[in-house]
Order: C-alpha cells, then sequence, then structure tokens
C-alpha cells in the first residue's frame, strides 16, 4: 500500500488527533501552524513527507492568512518606510550569522548558484560559479566602480575585487552581514579596493556614479510600491555606458493562483513566506512587471535568463547543511526555529522545482544611441562564456565554521 502524509504524522493534542485522520483533507496551513507550534511530530523522512503532502492536504486560506493578510501584508507593502524597512530587514538579517552559516555554507551566499551539473557539484563550486557569471555578465573590468545593493555578507563585493580588480562597494542595511564582509575583505587582501557600507540603500550619496552596478535580491524588500522609483534612481547612478545586473524572485503569470486549483499552494506559500522568512519582501512579481520597470527608467533589456531551478538545487543543499546542524541550532536558537527553516528549505525546493517560484537575472543597460552594442557580441560579451572551472573562493575560517562544518585555520 502507498504511504501517504498522513503516515508520518504523530498528533500530540486531541485537536490534532482529530485533525489528523483517514479521509480528511486539512489546510497545509493549518500543518504550519501545528508543526512549528510543536502540537505533531513528523516520523520517518521529512524530505518524503514533503513530497507526498499534495495527495492529502488542499490549501485553503485559514483565518490565520487572513489575519496577516490584512495586519501586516497590506500595511507593509504601502508604508515601506525606512525605519520600517530596517526594523524587518535586521530582525532577519541580525539574527547571527552563526544562524545562516548553519545552512548557506562557507560562502554566505543568499542566493542561487549556478550548477552545470547538479547531481555531482557541490554548493560551493555552484556559488562561486555564480559570481563569475555575474562579473561577466556585467563585463567588469579593472578599476571599474562596483556598487552591490543589498549585498549580504560582500562575498561578491569581495570576489570582483580580488578576480576582476574592481573598486567595489557593498551597501547592506544589516550590522552583522557588514562586519562578516568586512572581514571577508581583509581575509582576501583586497581591502583597498572593496568596502561595506551599513546603509539604506536610499542614503547612497546622490551624484555618485558607478560603471557596474548589481543588485541580487534586494529588490524585493523595496517593495512593489516603492521599486519603480528604485530603478530610475540606479539609473541615475549608472555611467552612461555602464551595465547593470538585476536579480529577482518571480512568480509565474498565472491567473490561477487565486483561484482554488493547482497553483492555489503558490499563494499559501507566498504568504508563508511573507510572514515568517521574508516580512516587507513583496515585490516578487511575474517577469513582465521587472522589465517594464527597467524600459521605463530608459533601460535596454541585453540578456535574460530563467535561474530558478539552480535555486531549487541551491536551496537543496541548504536543506541539508541545516538538518546536518540540527544540533546546534536546536541548543543555541530552539525547537521552533530549527523547524521553521527545516519547512521554509525543504518546501521551497519543490516551489522552485515546480514553477511555483522562480528567479529572474537580467542584464541591461542604458538605452542610448551612442552605447556600442557590440560589446555584447561575441566571446567577450560575458553573457555566456566558459563557466567550467570558475576560480575557488575558500578562505580559512575560525569560530562558527570550526564549530558546523569542521573547518579550521
Amino acid at each position: 500500500m502507498a504511504q501517504s502524509a498522513l503516515d508520518f504524522i504523530v498528533p500530540k493534542t486531541n485537536a490534532t488527533r482529530s485533525r489528523y485522520v483517514s479521509g480528511a483533507r486539512p489546510s497545509f496551513g493549518h500543518f504550519v501552524e501545528d508543526f512549528l507550534d510543536g502540537n505533531i511530530d513528523i516520523k520517518g523522512d521529512f524530505e518524503e513527507f514533503i513530497k507526498l503532502r499534495n495527495d492529502y492536504f488542499d490549501y485553503t486560506l485559514t483565518n490565520h492568512h487572513i489575519k496577516f493578510l490584512i495586519t501586516r501584508l497590506i500595511p507593509e507593502v504601502v508604508i515601506h518606510s525606512k525605519s520600517q524597512d530596517e526594523r524587518i530587514v535586521r530582525e532577519h538579517y541580525d539574527r547571527g550569522n552563526d544562524f545562516f552559516a548553519a545552512f548557506l555554507g562557507p560562502r554566505m551566499v543568499y542566493t542561487s548558484g549556478f550548477f552545470l551539473d547538479p547531481k555531482t557539484e557541490s554548493l560551493e563550486v555552484a556559488q562561486d560559479r555564480k559570481m563569475m557569471m555575474v562579473c561577466n555578465k556585467l563585463l567588469m573590468e579593472k578599476g571599474d566602480r562596483h556598487l552591490d545593493i543589498g549585498c549580504g555578507w560582500g562575498t561578491l563585493v569581495a570576489y570582483a575585487a580580488k578576480y576582476y580588480g574592481t573598486d567595489g562597494t557593498g551597501v547592506t542595511i544589516a550590522q552583522e552581514g557588514h562586519d562578516w564582509g568586512m572581514q571577508q575583505i581583509k581575509d582576501f587582501g583586497v581591502s583597498d579596493t572593496a568596502r561595506i557600507l551599513r546603509k539604506d540603500y536610499r542614503d547612497i550619496p546622490k551624484g555618485e556614479k558607478w560603471r557596474r552596478i548589481s543588485c541580487l535580491e534586494m529588490g524585493e524588500h523595496v517593495g512593489i510600491r516603492k521599486f519603480k522609483g528604485f530603478i530610475k534612481m540606479i539609473y541615475d547612478m549608472l555611467d552612461e555606458d555602464g551595465t547593470f545586473y538585476l536579480q529577482q524572485a518571480g512568480l509565474r503569470a498565472n491567473p490561477g493562483i487565486f483561484k482554488k486549483g493547482q497553483h492555489w499552494q503558490d499563494l499559501v506559500w507566498g504568504l508563508f513566506m511573507g510572514e515568517r522568512i521574508f516580512s516587507g519582501a513583496d515585490a516578487s512579481t511575474p517577469l513582465a512587471f521587472l522589465v517594464e520597470s527597467l524600459q521605463q527608467a530608459n533601460f535596454e533589456v541585453v540578456h535574460l535568463e530563467n535561474v530558478g531551478i539552480h535555486y531549487s538545487h541551491t536551496i537543496h543543499h541548504w536543506y541539508y547543511n541545516w538538518m546536518r546542524n540540527e544540533e546546534y541550532i536546536l541548543s543555541k536558537y530552539g525547537m521552533r526555529w530549527f523547524r521553521l527553516w527545516q519547512l521554509f528549505l525543504r518546501w521551497s525546493v519543490e516551489i522552485g522545482a515546480k514553477g511555483g517560484s522562480t528567479c529572474w537575472s537580467i542584464t541591461s543597460h542604458k538605452n542610448l544611441d551612442q552605447n556600442d552594442r557590440n560589446k555584447f557580441v561575441g566571446k567577450n560579451s560575458g553573457l555566456r562564456i566558459d563557466l567550467t572551472n570558475p576560480p575557488s573562493f575558500d578562505r580559512p575560517y575560525t569560530g562558527v565554521w570550526a564549530d558546523l562544518y569542521g573547518m579550521k585555520s
């Protein structure tokens, strides 16, 4: 007899014993609450349970979803003030570098890698290749002024400075990311040509010009209401012959997300992400919105790539890292945080693999008559070159890495 998701569920309260019974179709939203609250356990293979979820659960919205929509999501979408954004971002990213190290791995890159063979390649190789690919798409050259908006832990800034000779500046609100990034820059010997600034993107000095600008999944936090103004701000900061790389999480352009059916799960997953993982990151949109925003600011899109499946493979590696570090997370952060990220990561692997969420990689430049478009032709275009052997970005690690991954200086 084939297994059901029900076979994995161990109810621990009278309410959950009556909810999880054969023949029922409970909402996955109720499962999320019960699992995080510790009112049920999952026995056996959690991955297999997630794979079987759709045969048992439905995705009916719960009262909890409606409350979140009214009391938090709508106000966050409307406001997006500097104080709100800083509070939300720092609540997430300043939780602790050890928390993020427990799943991101040594590169501390909170975005998708780029795989040539997901069955055999390590996460680290895929992340090194991703940094190389972004630098090539930006057509980076020695001496270029590079601005990375929402730089996370500074890996791209340090990588570009070390291997492409750029003069790089990363911007982040998070103090933990700033501190890690500055140490990483020092360790790679590029302190003279790279730095991390802890500030809001709106505080980047006006009037400065940059030849290469990158923004990898920070635009979601800008918000839909302010996104087009954000893109116009980037246009004004970019040199006339510069290039801009935007990477942004996105949704499928299917009105079925608002109809109960095959894609109803996308909405429930999106509400889960907005409430529990990335509060305020409401500018995850279908592709058309991103391209329209670029074109309205007078950008010309020269290369566009869907890297969603690479994200799915990346998050799968993150999931395995997280599960290997279960004991550490439970002792430091407790069961609820461990279970939340266990669910977020493994559910997201499936969502990404099935197209419920994706990720857009967009290279553009100013749409000016005088720009030489021949730079995007041939082997030097940077849009696709040999990515088989990216330079390794390994370095000695101490502290949390010795604890989590056995890495010694």
